[in-house]
């Protein structure tokens, strides 16, 4: 374990993460103090006695104080305290480049990055069950699930992180056996105030010291603009990973590998995810077909693109975690549907821009319901083919009076749901007990 011993440290963010970099700092015996900008955060309960803590704002006297700053990815390195600090030369970090510090001084074990702005999540969890099955001892965890500090304790032979822009703009000591950046999209620009490019410059650090870069071919974003020689990719139709022409079938290297038929996820972008998983488990050198088995039988996580329930040929998909329009034009890019397609839109918007949805709308069979806090403005789109109602289990009777075989249902609503749920979870499971209620009333 890299020694802090003497050292001053400060940790700004409690919650889950900011406890295991607490209890990383303990085990060293090296006695942390806690800011938090929150006046009653999580965790704060279980914090050490032992650690001071400052609530409800920065104290810029202990951060001016510092030796070592370790900040939450949710406040921003341009905020003007931490500024101070590193115009003083406090070194600033996060609890990912005190993992990577560790796991650099470890001999063989091995790090899976994966970033994105859409499907990061699923193609972790997925590479992470591909590395389970193979027998190797495997931690996930980052941005998902546990904080990367408690993996240390695990021993695990390769580690595989979902990781942040915002995780990656304090990491430096990343040295990953694979890296990848699965796609770009205009995301929390908020926090990047000089646009795109400065995501993409976080997002792109994921890169750096990688022995093997995993790109999007269809998406010229993720390539690497620092030059790299070990490249390999995933697209649609191109790549060394890809799709077949009717969309059949995983192609790897130019050979066949499984249909997607075969397959419990559905939807090209899901299959765009198992593609990335699969070149990811062969650079880690797992045997193909026990990757793939477990590619076959992975059913996705809930609530993504979730083929929730089927019945006379009819497809009802839950995609409630579509809450931005990113993710729903990835969906509508995906769904596969040789009748009409019945799209549910709705919720709060958070004053985000509809309008990149429209070439997704048009020229196609395709009927919109738009319910929710935000439902006009959605209905605002294409006003022709759309119907409003206050509630999505209005809108979903409705539909359910008008499905014939080979209809898709896809609930993709490219807003937040806090306007009449608790979270998206909550939506998404009354629209999958939903599609069977109206599914078995349609028939009596």
């Amino acid at each position: 374990m890299i020694s802090y011993q003497g050292k001053n440290v400060v940790i700004i963010g409690l919650g889950i993460t900011g406890l295991s970099c607490v209890d990383y700092f303990l085990a060293q015996n090296v006695i942390p103090k806690v800011i938090d900008t929150r006046s009653s955060p999580s965790g704060l309960e279980q914090l050490d006695k032992r650690v001071a803590h400052h609530l409800g704002g920065l104290n810029i006297n202990w951060l001016l104080e510092a030796d070592l700053i370790v900040a939450s990815p949710g406040i921003a390195l341009s905020t003007p305290e931490l500024q101070k600090a590193a115009e003083k030369g406090i070194e600033i970090v996060g609890d990912i480049e005190l993992f990577c510090r560790e796991v650099n001084q470890q001999v063989d074990k091995k790090i899976v990055a994966i970033t994105g702005a859409n499907g990061k999540t699923t193609v972790t969890t997925l590479v992470g069950e591909i590395i389970k099955a193979a027998g190797i001892k495997v931690g996930v965890g980052g941005n998902i699930g546990q904080p990367a500090l408690t993996l240390l304790t695990q021993d695990c032979d390769v580690y595989v992180l979902e990781l942040s822009s915002f995780q990656l703009e304090t990491t430096n000591s990343l040295q990953a056996t694979v890296a990848t950046i699965l796609n770009i999209s205009e995301d929390h620009m908020d926090r990047y105030p000089l646009g795109l490019k400065q995501y993409v410059q976080a997002k792109q650090r994921i890169y750096h010291n990688a022995k093997y870069c995993l790109i999007n071919y269809d998406d010229k974003l993720t390539l690497p603009t620092d030059h790299h020689t070990d490249l390999l990719s995933f697209g649609v139709h191109h790549g060394d990973y890809h799709i077949s022409e009717g969309y059949d079938c995983l192609i790897a290297n130019e050979q066949p590998v499984l249909t997607t038929k075969q397959m419990q996820l559905t939807g090209c972008h899901n299959y765009l995810n198992a593609l990335a998983a699969l070149a990811i488990a062969d650079k880690l050198m797992i045997a193909r077909q026990s990757s793939l088995t477990t590619i076959a039988n992975f059913h996705g996580l809930p609530h993504r693109f979730e083929l929730v329930f089927e019945k006379n040929g009819v497809q009802w998909i839950n995609d409630s975690k579509a809450t931005n329009v990113g993710s729903t034009e990835a969906a509508l890019k995906s769904v596969i549907c040789q009748g009409k397609l019945f799209l549910l839109l709705g919720g709060d918007g958070k004053s985000a821009d509809f309008s990149p949805l429209l070439p997704y709308l048009q020229n196609r069979n395709l009927e919109i319901f738009c319910f929710g806090r935000d439902r006009q403005l959605l209905a605002k789109l294409a006003p022709n083919i759309t119907s409003m109602t206050e509630t999505l289990a209005q809108a979903m009777q409705m539909i359910a009076q008008k499905v014939v075989s080979g209809d898709v249902v896809l609930l993709s609503p490219a807003c937040a749901s806090l306007d009449q749920y608790k979270n998206y979870i909550e939506r998404g499971k009354q629209f999958a007990l939903l599609a069977e209620q109206f599914s078995q009333r349609c028939e009596q």
